[in-house]
C-alpha cells in the first residue's frame, strides 16, 4: 500500500471559517492535515495544538496520485484561509494525453 501525509500548521480562518462534518464551523489558528492511502485522500483540521481532530465536510476525496493528493493539500489550505465555511475542493479531473503526433480530431 502507498500513502503520504501532510501537515500544515499556524492556518489562520478566513471569515466564517472551515466547515467540519462533526463540529460545524471551526475559525481561528487551525492545523489542516490531508492523508492519502488508496487512492483516496482525507482532510481533518484542528485547533492548533488541540487533540482532537475533525473531518473537513467534503472529504474524503478520490485522488489517485501522491502528487495530486499534495495539491489538494495545499487546496485545502487555501480554502480554509479564504473562510466562508470552506470546505474541500474538489480536484479537477485531467484529461488524456494525446500521443505525440498525433491528429486533433
Amino acid at each position: 500500500m502507498t500513502w503520504a501525509s501532510w501537515t500544515t500548521r499556524g492556518v489562520f480562518s478566513g471569515r466564517g471559517g472551515v466547515l467540519t462534518d462533526e463540529v460545524g464551523v471551526l475559525t481561528g489558528d487551525l492545523t489542516v492535515h490531508t492523508t492519502w492511502a488508496d487512492d483516496t485522500a482525507q482532510v481533518t483540521v484542528q485547533y492548533t495544538g488541540a487533540i482532537d481532530w475533525f473531518t473537513m465536510s467534503g472529504s474524503p476525496v478520490p485522488c489517485s496520485s501522491e502528487e495530486d493528493s499534495r495539491r489538494l493539500h495545499d487546496a485545502a489550505v487555501h480554502s480554509v484561509r479564504e473562510g466562508a465555511a470552506a470546505t474541500v475542493p474538489r480536484p479537477p479531473l485531467r484529461r488524456p494525453q494525446r500521443p505525440a503526433g498525433s491528429a486533433l480530431e
